[in-house]
């Protein structure tokens, strides 16, 4: 029986389907936009990276190739057990099962947090910025990457399919928060036209994918997102 952590906000495009969630990953940003302007923020040579909602750990050795440490922490236990298994050749790289609510992290531990596509997503992620506020050190940074919602057809996309998102309502929560935002145009290349199907299944309602399928020709989609961060 897999193992949740308490308080864990299910993810169900990579808890589901975890095998076709690899495939988007492989798939999103091929240039490294978003780490380039992350690092253009904060750099993170040398220093102590916590990755929160890290799934089967994807980013952690990209990271491990330049930070001193690399901590993953990921609620699904099933999911954790994955990225360990990735990283099990990387010295400097450790993966929980935990929350980003409950941090396995000491006070002033980490030089900069990177949460994609999880958890930090407005209203109400107020007990995990608590925590980043508790786990990151002076001088450092975190960074929140996220879909853009107001943003070309998979900002429309994802609209139709979760309608109660309300990107005014997520976009003043992080003004009162303070933290500063950036656009991000990424775009995800698949090496086969069924790969980018089945991702498309696993992110939108059955009616809303179809239509994304036979809106979208080729093997390109473009990918808007939007880079917030802040400096503690």
């Amino acid at each position: 029986m897999t193992r949740i952590a308490k308080g864990a906000i299910p993810s169900p495009n990579i808890w589901n389907t975890p095998q076709i969630y690899e495939l988007e990953n492989r798939a999103v940003d091929p240039e490294g936009a978003a780490d380039t302007a992350m690092r253009a923020l904060r750099p993170w040579d040398d220093a102590t990276v916590l990755d929160i909602g890290c799934g089967t750990g994807y980013h952690l050795p990209i990271l491990a190739a330049d930070a001193a440490r690399v901590i993953g922490v990921e609620p699904h236990g099933d999911l954790a057990t994955l990225a360990r298994r990735r990283c099990a050749s990387l010295a400097n790289v450790s993966v929980h099962a935990a929350t980003a609510q409950n941090l396995p992290v000491p006070d002033a531990g980490v030089d900069v947090v990177i949460a994609r596509w999880a958890y930090f997503f407005g209203p109400g992620c107020e007990p995990g910025l608590r925590e980043l506020s508790r786990v990151v050190r002076r001088g450092g940074a975190a960074f929140v990457v996220d879909l853009d919602a107001t943003r070309g057809a998979f900002g429309r996309w994802f609209s139709r399919t979760v309608p109660t998102y309300s990107p005014r309502e997520v976009e003043a929560f992080w003004v009162r928060q303070g933290w500063q935002r950036k656009e991000l145009d990424l775009r995800m290349t698949f090496q086969r036209r069924a790969d980018l199907e089945a991702v498309l299944r696993i992110e939108f309602t059955p009616e809303v994918a179809e239509q994304a399928i036979a809106e979208t020709p080729g093997l390109d989609l473009p990918y808007p997102n939007v880079l917030r961060w802040r400096h503690y």
